[in-house]
């Protein structure tokens, strides 16, 4: 599924046309977005939670060439899926 598969998907579930279903989740994903970047988690119940996590500064290996390569600090987001996510995803009706 792309972001106008979701588009389309809000559209269709909130019966609005598909133009405010792109809206809709291009508001949701600025707020993940700029939650983010304030270095706030993003909680939703149920489904799962999306962090910032800071990755250190490290050695690491040139695959080609085998060669030590330092690799620069960064950040990267973490999601984790919330109980009822995982539930379903492992449940015998989530095929």
């Amino acid at each position: 599924m792309n972001k106008l598969d979701l588009s389309q998907q809000i559209a269709i579930g909130a019966d609005i046309s598909l133009e405010k279903g792109e809206v809709v989740l291009n508001v949701i994903l600025k707020n993940i977005e700029n939650a983010l970047l304030k270095g706030e988690s993003v909680q939703i119940t149920g489904f799962g939670t999306f962090a910032l996590v800071h990755r250190a500064a490290r050695q690491g290996r040139n695959p080609k060439t085998g060669e030590a390569i330092q690799i620069e600090p960064s950040h990267a987001v973490k999601f984790s899926s919330g109980k009822g996510f995982k539930e379903l995803l492992n449940s015998d009706d989530s095929n």
